[in-house]
């Protein structure tokens, strides 16, 4: 959703909003939400929750909507003096992209497969030609097309056929992640009768070409059924073949990478199980790798004729095992677990093994040959850094291809020959207009936690850099569910960089930067270590005066979102802006709410509020419960109105009492999409509007207003 200049006063809408004065046209008067006290009582504890009328589930209640659209017009009126900065940024960030672009093109088959974007449009167009890059292009999809008439469309599965005659894929047109299924045939270009509504973007095909394996998920948002379709025939003839009764996990349906496989993997935060089929045996029945136990994952991909087994079986940072088909169950080391190193996951080829691992904040690739023997590290050039894989389909390859990116590097696209060890770069990102990474520089600094522990930041600044307290810095950190940030450059952080502002992530407790103990120690009854880290970080930065305090600005989303209201109702004073993205924010609430998406398979990472050890704990830190009538810093809050995630009532929640509470004149103002899910603007461009909206906000704050 763009921003529209404001051309008439505010309105106060009575029937959300409590009684107020007539706002002046050139200080626009903040929405008040109405109080409707509501008393919960859990293990004998009273919460009164007075903005629970706020929480609509059908998201069609006039009342709720027009307070949202209230809270987005006083934004726009708030943010107003920003149109021109807003529009400035917009077009740099627009600038520095090649508009018209092509991915480096992918072998499957008699097929090369790429995604290319075109000028002034929105969305990847999917394409292939046979044999090579010269032959005439079939466009598969063109994303833009099937998203006219919509205000978001997201492609999920994207499967070929392994005959490459048929194209299976998802299509989510409001941002609630409730896919529709449709295959195309790609001999014809015509879409098949077959339509399977309400899926949730997890397909993958059999062997014969006509049977799609996908899944499905319950009222909870929660994958819990793996359902077979044969094409041709009817949706309510599919065939249930995977259910996962137990709220705790959810369910997906995989194949593995030399294509021999189906498997269905059964998974919660702590425990896991897969199941096998041959995948030329559709209508066979699944066999069990090892039953689910306590504290036991694992993850299962095959080669010749064993399966090879990445688990954390006696091993915290995980470990390669191998079990041959006739005995799957039967596990012996190939590669042995490491105390300071984690195994993040595998990709297997006919002649060598890759392991992807972490250690010290940095992630490694490390190549093996099939007996888990004569390993050797990739090397890479800088102190700070990051890869990603590539897809990398051909079991028969004999080269690796990953993305290297650093703070300060775009992302360049490798081909590294195995058994040579030589590689061939394929493509470098351009920052069009012109981009000098010498005028930039990156560097790791670490920040000592209230417990002792140090915290490693990644960190990059325009040069030079005199560290006298005067530049402005943006401190981003995520830190829940062992996800690790990784220090990728973005082109979009250079209009920030070119402003003077440093930016800085806190890779703090709660992801697995530095091994599976990271995650362990920031998560259940350790989650406040994600929190004091992350003060901890700030305080050293300013302590090393790479900023100040009045000079901090912070940010973070979704369960980042909590990260950021637990450190300001714990510090306010320590930051002067907040930008907090779809925030995690009502914890107790819906921790309590089995109904809500998400809820019961994340006791495990937060613990069940119903115990109370956990409910006490949480309790502590739940940034909604914990607002108090103090001084807040300028904030910025963002909210998806089709959020399956992190629903829309608890930022607004969250505002509606920090609004009540606060005792500054900060600015605090919510932004709601009305018409996206969780990631926003679906659009590239619209992404990017939303993206200089938040960074006006920052830099507005922070005194920067051109």
């Amino acid at each position: 959703m763009r921003i529209h200049p404001l051309h008439a006063p505010l309105l106060v809408l009575g029937t959300a909003l409590a009684c107020a004065a007539p706002a002046l046209a050139q200080t626009p008067r903040p929405p008040v939400a109405r109080i409707v006290p509501r008393a919960d009582t859990t293990l004998g504890d009273v919460r009164i929750d007075n903005y629970f009328w706020l929480r609509d589930d059908r998201r069609k209640d006039p009342a709720v909507i027009g307070y949202l659209e209230e809270e987005n017009r006083y934004t726009e009126a708030m943010m107003g003096h920003t149109a021109a900065l807003q529009e400035k940024l917009f077009q740099e960030m627009k600038g520095r992209i090649r508009e018209t672009d092509l991915s480096v093109p992918e072998r499957i088959g008699d097929y090369v497969y790429y995604s290319r974007t075109e000028s002034g449009k929105q969305y990847p167009i999917l394409a292939r030609k046979r044999g090579s890059l010269s032959a005439p292009e079939e466009v598969l999809l063109d994303q833009n097309r099937m998203a006219e008439g919509t205000r978001y469309f997201s492609l999920g599965a994207y499967e070929v056929s392994p005959d490459a005659r048929m194209l299976a894929f998802a299509v989510d047109t409001t941002g609630g992640e409730r896919y529709t299924l449709m295959v195309k045939d790609l001999t014809t270009g015509h879409l098949l009768p077959d339509r399977l509504e309400r899926v949730n973007g997890n397909v993958e095909w059999a062997a014969d070409n006509r049977t799609l394996f996908y899944g499905m998920s319950d009222a909870a948002n929660r994958p819990y059924r793996i359902l077979r379709h044969t094409l041709g025939t009817p949706a309510a003839g599919d065939v249930v073949v995977g259910e996962e009764p137990d709220e705790l996990f959810r369910i997906g349906i995989g194949r593995t990478k030399d294509r021999r496989y189906l498997t269905i993997s059964s998974g919660s935060f702590n425990a896991s199980e897969v199941r096998v089929l041959p995948a030329d045996q559709p209508m066979g029945t699944f066999r069990m790798i090892r039953p689910r136990k306590a504290e036991l994952l694992y993850d299962v991909e095959h080669h010749g004729d064993r399966f090879l087994i990445v688990t954390n079986e006696n091993a915290p940072n995980f470990k390669l095992v191998a079990a041959p088909e006739s005995d799957p169950g039967n596990w012996r080391d190939l590669v042995p677990a490491s105390d300071s190193v984690l195994l993040g996951g595998i990709d297997v080829f006919r002649n060598h093994l890759v392991l992807y691992q972490r250690q010290n904040a940095l992630r490694k690739i490390r190549v093996v040959k099939p007996d888990g023997s004569g390993g050797y590290d990739v090397d890479f050039p800088e102190p700070v850094y990051t890869i990603r894989p590539g897809a990398n389909p051909d079991f028969d390859s004999p080269t690796l291809r990953f993305t290297y990116t650093s703070l300060v590097t775009p992302p360049a696209v490798y081909d590294f020959d195995m058994a040579r060890r030589t590689r061939e770069l394929k493509k470098a990102t351009e920052v069009v207009g012109g981009y000098d990474p010498s005028q930039y520089a990156t560097e790791r600094s670490w920040a000592r936690a209230a417990d002792g522990t140090m915290i490693p930041l990644s960190i990059v600044y325009r040069k030079p850099l005199v560290r006298d307290g005067r530049r402005p810095l943006l401190l981003y950190a995520y830190g829940s569910y062992g996800s690790s940030t990784d220090p990728n450059f973005q082109s979009n952080n250079l209009s920030l960089l070119d402003r003077g502002v440093v930016y800085a992530i806190a890779h703090v407790r709660g992801g697995q930067e530095m091994g599976r103990h990271w995650y362990d120690q920031g998560k259940l009854l350790n989650k406040r270590n994600t929190f004091t880290d992350f003060i901890a970080a700030a305080e050293h930065l300013i302590g090393e005066k790479y900023t100040s305090r009045e000079r901090l600005a912070i940010r973070g989303g979704s369960a980042g979102g909590l990260l950021m209201g637990a450190v300001v109702n714990m510090r306010p004073e320590l930051f002067r802006a907040v930008v907090a993205d779809v925030p995690f924010v009502d914890v107790i609430n819906t921790m309590l709410d089995a109904s809500i998406p998400l809820t019961t398979g994340e006791w495990l990472q937060w613990g069940n509020p119903s115990q109370p050890e956990y409910y006490g704990y949480m309790k502590s830190y739940s940034p909604y419960d914990n607002v108090e009538r103090k001084a807040y810093p300028a904030m910025l809050v963002t909210a998806g109105l089709n959020d399956p995630r992190v629903a829309y009532w608890e930022p607004a929640k969250w505002v509606a009492k920090l609004r009540a509470h606060k005792t500054d004149s900060n600015p605090l103002l919510l932004r709601t999409n009305m018409g996206a899910g969780h990631g926003g603007a679906s659009g590239r461009y619209d992404a990017l509007r939303e993206t200089a909206i938040r960074y006006a906000f920052i830099l507005d704050q922070l005194g920067i207003r051109d």
